[in-house]
């Protein structure tokens, strides 16, 4: 099985994070997910997620150095490792360039979409603890 190395934007501002639809012509489309992708060669994680979130959001993240919450998700396709970070918004106002829609929703609220099954570990911990500002 192809294993696939992702990282995710937990994107805090107003204590409400930033949860973005996958395309329809993507894998698991309109599937709920943290914004991110693949992690490159020579990057570490956050330098990954920095660069993920400028080209799909145009916009800038402070990314926390702790890691939030790892998963590893076998699907049809590889086992994807997805890493995810808290950031906070530092630059810019989110802008589509490959996803349907993004919601800022309350950590309470987050299970009121259907998200992608990789994501749903970080989507549980943060219902039950919530995000520290």
């Amino acid at each position: 099985m192809k294993n696939i190395y992702v990282v995710g934007a937990i994107i805090v501002e107003n204590e409400k994070i930033l949860c973005a639809q996958r395309g329809n012509e993507k894998t698991l489309p309109n599937l709920w997910e943290f914004p991110g992708g693949k992690i490159e060669t020579g990057e570490t994680p956050q330098q990954a997620l920095i660069r993920e979130i400028s080209e799909e959001l145009l916009i800038e993240v402070d990314v926390q150095p702790e890691v939030f919450e790892e998963t590893s998700y076998d699907y049809d396709f590889g086992r994807v490792h997805l890493t995810t970070f808290i950031c906070y918004l530092k630059k810019g106002r989110p802008r589509l360039t490959e996803h349907l829609q993004v919601k800022w929703i309350p950590s309470e609220d987050l299970k009121s979409i259907k998200w992608a099954p990789a994501d749903i570990p970080a989507v549980e911990k943060l219902v039950k603890e919530g995000v520290s500002v």
